[in-house]
């Protein structure tokens, strides 16, 4: 790392933490990425579960987001998918090119680690990236109603009966194996980012690993938790920001973070086809003396009010670092 440069560490993956990638980019600034192992479905998960690799999916998709935009065509190339949906383990319907690719470097060099390093290389991408663990996870939750549910799909999908949520995640194996560069650059980082994104199947499931739960916890780094724009259906459903707080000190036994940063921009009307619904603040947490502070602004993106807007969620960051 270049020690003149802020060191950022990103925790989650999925679509959020892309998005903020795709800002922080055009930043003057270490970037390290720790992405959850528990993805079991869709395209990355079919490799996972054909060639009994990691699944690749998310840190691909964060090597994209850090493609120079004067190369947006590269970037296209490593997540487009090919044509098609068959599910057949071995078919390439509906797989990511990028997937394809880092599942190649793996069976060239028969190293995970080697696949990511040649594949950012390729296309120019300076920043790290890391597995959550060294070994394939699985992701389990019990339910509101005290059911036990199994598997990232499962949970992602929102495949159990409602309407009772999701009250704990955990995962399997219990303490998996963790590369201790996650552990150095956690310790070591100006600030640790965790969010956008999926609560209970992209957040959690990083900080929920026992080393890495216990390094975050223990690092002098400014900690950040950014809220999602809005509340995926079944998964956070109805969820309000005192709700991902009590979820966070569920799974941690504290809220451990120093910042929360929230849009409060609503004015763009979410399509009903997606279900989704903007987070609600409970007026509480501004009324009283909080541990962490509130940073609001305009962070939506107008043209998929779903999401942030990178380059407005990237400048608020920078800026409170």
């Amino acid at each position: 790392m270049d020690k003149n440069k802020k060191k950022i560490v990103c925790l989650g993956g999925g679509i959020g933490t892309s998005n903020l990638l795709k800002g922080l980019k055009h930043y003057p600034l270490d970037l390290s990425v720790v992405t959850s192992m528990a993805d079991d479905g869709g395209s990355s998960g079919r490799l996972r579960k054909a060639y009994g690799i990691m699944p690749p999916g998310d840190i691909i998709s964060c090597i994209a987001a850090l493609i120079p935009d004067e190369q947006k065509e590269l970037a296209e190339l490593l997540t487009y998918r090919f044509s098609g949906s068959d599910k057949e383990d071995k078919t390439i319907g509906g797989q990511k090119f990028g997937n394809l690719l880092m599942l190649a470097e793996i069976q060239r060099t028969g190293d995970f680690y080697k696949a990511i390093d040649v594949t950012k290389k390729m296309f120019g991408v300076h920043a790290d990236f890391f597995p959550a663990s060294d070994e394939r996870t699985h992701l389990s939750a019990i339910t509101e109603d005290g059911r036990q549910v199994h598997s990232e799909t499962t949970l992602d999908l929102a495949l159990y009966s409602q309407p009772h949520g999701l009250k704990k995640i955990y995962i399997r194996p219990k303490d998996p194996k963790v590369n201790p560069q996650i552990i150095s650059a956690i310790m070591n980082a100006d600030c640790i980012v965790s969010g956008p994104g999926d609560l209970y199947t992209n957040q959690l499931p990083v900080l929920v690993i026992p080393q890495i739960r216990e390094a975050f916890l223990k690092s002098p780094a400014k900690k950040m938790f950014i809220l999602n724009i809005a509340n995926k259906p079944f998964e956070t459903k109805g969820f309000t920001l005192l709700d991902f707080i009590k979820a966070f000190e569920e799974h941690l036994g504290t809220f451990p973070f120093n910042q929360i940063i929230i849009n409060n921009n609503y004015s763009y009307t979410i399509p009903q086809e997606y279900q989704y619904t903007y987070i609600e603040i409970n007026e509480e947490l501004r009324e009283k003396k909080q541990s962490f502070q509130l940073i609001e602004d305009d962070l939506v993106n107008k043209d998929f009010p779903l999401y942030h807007d990178p380059q407005k969620l990237a400048s608020v960051v920078v800026k409170r670092i």
